[in-house]
């Protein structure tokens, strides 16, 4: 299926049934009262997120969602039914945003977290509601209200625990295969990523967390160069930064600055955030050369160096063992806020 991370919906809730005008009839009392019953309320329209949903594609060409009318009240006091709510189920991460307005109404990031995007419409009452002493056999009902209407849009934004963040070919989804079961498209071209891929990562002694292969990033990318602003959204809610770096490029400091520079132009917060550094493709002669006087102008940052070769999976272990170590180190530190 296609990854598709924006959608537009309508989502249209149930009518309300109509209250009903009735009365009882017993032998020689032909109008003994009025029993008329409420009709039953529309449906609502609910989003849920679901960990099972990975893209809004279905949302992009089955756009108009909407619920069940309420049934209309009966004689004998009887009550309609309520309209069936229709359910629309989102990836985790979904925004749900008013489209004529722009306010957020619901950030779905929990697994079966629900919004009711559209409320459905009230029952109109019966006559029964209507009696009073001065007319005891009233002869209205209320009509039922009509369900909310509107207009949605839709926007995912990737939920990972790291993101891996390079340049095209710097071996981030080499890294997710060699970290993960994920198997993402991987060639010698640019943008061979075009879509985030995730992949869930374990070391030895914890527990599994999730990393999200970024499409690569490139000078002018918070400007929309490159895949630009497509995917530098799926930046924001991953927990930790893995910046992927090709040491067998023409300059891997250059690359790594013009990376974290596009992170912070798109969102100066960004830059605060951890981050470690995989300096990838050891393998390769030009790239052991490079790697000392590299590791120096890096760990100079602040940033900690993992050499490593995602093709070969030299490094790897070491790597997801530190990641592990630090997202375990920042729950700890969160528990104890």
């Amino acid at each position: 299926m296609r990854f598709v991370d924006e959608a537009t919906i309508e989502v249209t809730a149930g009518d309300g049934g109509k209250g009903c005008v009735s009365f009882l009839h017993l032998p020689f009392q032909p109008k003994a009262g009025p029993n008329g019953g409420n009709g039953g309320r529309g449906g609502n329209v609910i989003i849920t997120a679901r960990r099972n949903i990975a893209t809004l594609a279905d949302h992009s060409y089955l756009r108009h969602f909407k619920a069940g009318r309420g049934q209309h009240g009966m004689g004998s006091d009887k009550n309609g039914r309520a309209g069936e709510d229709k359910v629309i189920e989102v990836p985790l991460g979904t925004l749900v945003m008013d489209q004529e307005t722009g306010e957020l109404l619901a950030d779905l990031s929990a697994d079966g977290q629900e919004f009711i995007a559209a409320q459905g419409g009230r029952g109109g009452k019966g006559n029964k509601h209507f009696a009073t002493s001065t007319n005891r056999a009233p002869r209205m009902a209320q009509d039922g209200e009509a369900g909310e209407k509107r207009v949605l849009t839709l926007e995912l934004k990737l939920l990972a625990d790291v993101g891996l963040i390079g340049l095209p070919n710097a071996g981030k989804s080499s890294l997710v295969a060699a970290a993960s079961a994920a198997r993402p498209k991987i060639a010698d071209y640019p943008f061979t990523t075009l879509v985030p891929q995730l992949g869930v990562a374990q070391a030895e002694e914890g527990d599994p967390f999730i990393v999200a292969d970024i499409p690569g990033l490139v000078e002018g990318a918070h400007q929309g160069a490159g895949l630009g602003l497509k995917f530098l959204k799926h930046v924001e809610r991953t927990r930790l930064f893995v910046f992927v770096v090709d040491m067998t490029g023409d300059d891997p400091e250059n690359d790594l600055t013009v990376v974290r520079a596009e992170l912070e132009a798109y969102d100066p917060r960004l830059a605060q955030r951890a981050g470690l550094v995989a300096a990838n493709k050891m393998d390769l002669p030009e790239a052991a050369e490079r790697l000392a006087g590299f590791k120096q102008t890096v760990e100079d940052l602040g940033l900690a160096v993992f050499p490593m070769s995602a093709k070969q999976g030299d490094g790897v272990k070491d790597l997801i063992r530190e990641i592990w170590r630090r997202l375990a180190e920042a729950d700890t530190s969160a528990e104890q806020v």
